[in-house]
């Protein structure tokens, strides 16, 4: 890729120009400071304690079968496996994660009202890996119990009728892949159609829909930072415009990491109630971040899809996995099931080779199958070490009624943020709504606060897209991501407050600063010229 010319890397998606700056660091010869990721520099330890722990005890399980065979084992038995665990526990007993795994199991057999012995089998044979995973949608004990965290984590106490279905995929990315499709395959959004994108919004969310697969029309839906980050009645009001099939967001935001307020969730509920037929896909990610998060899949569960991953809040982008959700009375089904006699015999004739009856398949198990091309759905499902882990880190939030590991990880991203503010000079705003996850650095407000309207005024006429962020590279060795690429308005950089130290925040502001100050002494310079000649 040739990174020599400004203009075409303005074209490119922010996560790809990412290299451009990171080629321009390195450049430098100076330290680099690449803030531009999300992957966090902090992960769950006692969960991954317990799934190595398990791993133990269901090796011992496998090695119970054809011991006349060296390096040969078998599926684990159900019959007894209850008492071998107990045995398994008291040996072990001490070592990391094996604490963790015994309260797991009470917890599943006590609170949960779920059988020790078959989670046990389920989880010896997912960790194993030895068999399909079955159901292919989730593991049937994973789904109940990832499901509890999904309720606790994203409904909390709002009333919530009736239950809700799940798709494990290999992360919100495979979420999203996933759904664009086979909201295509379904009839559901067409090539042409209108959808609405809350913005800003992660970026793939903004691109997919221009691909030639889509050919889809956006109405942006804007939170205008002036506005704190949240919607605007006036924005929210193009949603009752019936031409716009789906509103796609995230919750909280990428990159502010505000989430959406009660009165802006109550006024999208008014809407959907002038809007029956609209489709809701939130991403809540970054939901776990904050207090009683309340996720829009609570507030009209009929018309929303969730999605959910792992990466961010347990440190695991490098597992790969997240959930989809959608009530078992839903709007797409809804949707499907009203669509014309010739479509539906379409349909019957793409999913007839996995079902008798077609017609009565349910949307997130039409996801399913479309996610293996259909004809692949036998082999369908997410790796089921990959469904073990996930049920562990579910239980582990789950058992944490007084929510420490959520104190610890909201106290990580806040000391970042002070530390970023305090070598800025500028004071930190307090958002209550703020999950302080990613931050967006403004730059015609930092500016402003720095050395006044005028000379922010000035900077935003002087810079050429993104050349702060190449200047900031090149100088420093500091990597931002452009605002811009996730819809916002202004020039402004994206700065991951998860994935480098502390003392690294420090150091990025420091630079942001230090750099301002040479722009400003330019600006002044130019200033004194400017009023030479006026006296003249």
């Amino acid at each position: 890729m040739d990174f020599s010319n400004p203009s075409k890397l303005a074209l490119l998606s922010p996560f790809e120009l990412k290299d451009a700056l990171i080629q321009t660091a390195k450049q430098s010869n100076r330290l680099m400071l690449n803030a531009g990721r999300g992957n966090p520099n902090f992960l769950a330890t006692t969960p991954r304690h317990g799934f190595f722990q398990f791993g133990q005890f269901a090796m011992t399980e496998a090695e119970r079968s054809y011991v006349y065979m060296d390096d040969v084992g078998g599926f684990p038995t159900r019959d007894g496996i209850e008492a071998r665990f107990e045995i398994f526990v008291r040996k072990h007993e001490g070592n990391p994660g094996v604490h963790f795994i015994e309260a797991a199991v009470s917890y599943v057999r006590d609170q949960l009202g779920l059988s020790a012995g078959d989670f046990l089998y389920e989880m010896c044979e997912a960790i194993l890996g030895c068999n399909y995973p079955v159901p292919d949608r989730m593991l049937r004990l994973s789904e109940k119990i990832v499901g509890q965290y999904i309720h606790r984590e994203m409904i909390g106490k709002h009333p919530f009728v009736d239950n809700f279905d799940m798709y494990a995929v290999e992360g919100g990315t495979a979420a999203m892949t996933y759904l664009f499709a086979s909201l295509k395959s379904n009839h559901i959004i067409q090539e042409g159609d209108t959808i609405a994108l809350g913005m800003p919004i992660f970026t793939p969310y903004i691109e997919i829909p221009q691909l030639n697969d889509y050919k889809l029309n956006t109405v942006h839906i804007d939170a205008p930072q002036s506005n704190n980050w949240q919607f605007t009645k006036k924005e929210l009001d193009k949603l009752l415009d019936p031409k716009v099939k789906a509103f796609f967001l995230v919750n909280p935001s990428n990159p502010p990491s505000v989430k959406i307020d009660d009165e802006t969730l109550e006024y999208i509920a008014k809407i959907i109630k002038k809007r029956p037929d609209l489709i809701i896909l939130t991403d809540d990610v970054y939901g776990t971040f904050a207090d009683n998060f309340v996720s829009l899949f609570a507030i009209c569960p009929f018309n929303t899809i969730l999605v959910y991953s792992f990466s961010k809040y347990f440190g695991a982008t490098g597992w790969r996995m997240g959930v989809v959700a959608t009530h078992e009375n839903n709007v797409l089904d809804a949707k499907i099931a009203k669509l014309p006699e010739t479509i539906k015999k379409q349909l019957d004739a793409r999913y007839h080779s996995i079902t008798t009856e077609p017609r009565e398949l349910k949307f997130i198990d039409r996801l399913v199958a479309d996610s293996r091309t259909v004809a692949l759905n036998h082999t369908a499902g997410l790796s089921t070490p990959v469904q073990a882990q996930m049920t562990l880190f579910s239980l582990f939030s789950l058992m944490d009624e007084e929510q420490k590991y959520k104190q610890s990880m909201k106290r990580i991203v806040l000391r970042r943020k002070e530390a970023l503010y305090r070598e800025l000079g500028l004071p930190m705003v307090h958002d209550a709504n703020s999950v302080r996850y990613y931050h967006l650095l403004d730059m015609e407000s930092l500016a402003a606060q720095m050395h006044g309207v005028e000379f922010s005024q000035w900077l935003l006429k002087k810079l050429k897209p993104n050349e702060a962020l190449f200047r900031l590279a090149e100088e420093t060795g500091v990597i931002l991501l452009p605002g811009r690429g996730f819809g916002t308005t202004h020039p402004s950089g994206r700065v991951s407050l998860a994935n480098l130290n502390e003392y690294d925040y420090a150091n990025i502001g420091r630079a942001i600063r230090n750099m301002a100050s040479e722009f400003f002494a330019v600006f002044e310079k130019e200033k004194e010229k400017v009023n030479k000649k006026a006296k003249k």
